[in-house]
């Protein structure tokens, strides 16, 4: 198993916080949000880590190598990152994973360890980590399942009322899904009109030739996104410096 971090975006709606300092890199309750995640990705036994990289990207490259000498790590550059979504920079891990079982991390999620222990306990080969507890709006992924705990639908664009809850951006994809999901990632990013898409989108289409994908209720568990500074103070007092 492996695991991919998504860090290539600029971290726009949080400055001034991120001109000097990739998001992935603020302080969190004494730790810098990828210190709390690679220390997770380490306890639970996963120790190959492909980093998706743009903006500020030897910033993060140096913070990894120093601090995370035992990790066996691989970079990856979006060269594109000002212009282009999570869907292009995943499409990028493709020739690092190969045939490998892998989790995906959006790098400014700060989480619960046990949210991570779930995930890989998790019997379902492919699985998205869904809050049920929380109140959903236009920018969070909301997700709609059916039979249990099946996912139908995983977007933006769905109607807060028809989901069960928001994927926390943390996921687990199979051998042979991680193959399909590659596939369709590029044939997506041929059309530069979908180079803002979210890589949600590849899992939409995916759900849509009945490829399975199921949702993992983490609800209660400690977790937050940080997208904006007010997301950040919130991630502070969740975090204390003593979890």
């Amino acid at each position: 198993m492996k695991a991919i971090i998504l860090a290539a975006g600029v971290g726009s709606r949080i400055r001034p916080l991120t001109d000097s300092c990739p998001k992935s890199l603020l302080k969190v309750g004494g730790k810098t949000i990828l210190e709390m995640m690679l220390s997770h990705i380490q306890d639970c036994g996963i120790n190959d880590v492909i980093f998706v990289l743009g903006y500020r990207q030897d910033q993060i490259k140096e913070y990894v190598i120093t601090n995370f000498p035992d990790l066996k790590t691989q970079f990856v550059t979006n060269e594109r990152y000002a212009e282009t979504n999570t869907g292009f920079s995943l499409m990028l891990a493709k020739d690092l994973i190969k045939e490998s079982v892998f989790i995906k991390f959006d790098a400014d999620v700060v989480f619960d360890k046990e949210i991570l222990k779930k995930l890989i306990e998790c019997e379902s080969p492919n699985c998205l980590c869904i809050d049920k507890n929380i109140d959903l709006d236009a920018e969070e992924i909301k997700v709609v399942v059916e039979d249990g705990n099946r996912v139908v639908k995983a977007s933006k664009t769905v109607k807060p009322s028809e989901a069960v809850g928001e994927s926390i951006g943390i996921e687990k994809i199979s051998r042979e899904t991680a193959q399909l999901l590659f596939a369709e990632l590029e044939t997506m990013m041929e059309d530069e009109r979908n180079h803002q898409e979210y890589y949600e989108g590849a899992y939409e289409r995916l759900i849509q030739t009945n490829v399975p994908f199921y949702a993992l209720d983490i609800t209660g568990l400690k977790w937050t996104e940080i997208d904006t500074k007010e997301d950040f103070d919130a991630a502070k007092k969740i975090f204390s410096e003593e979890t």
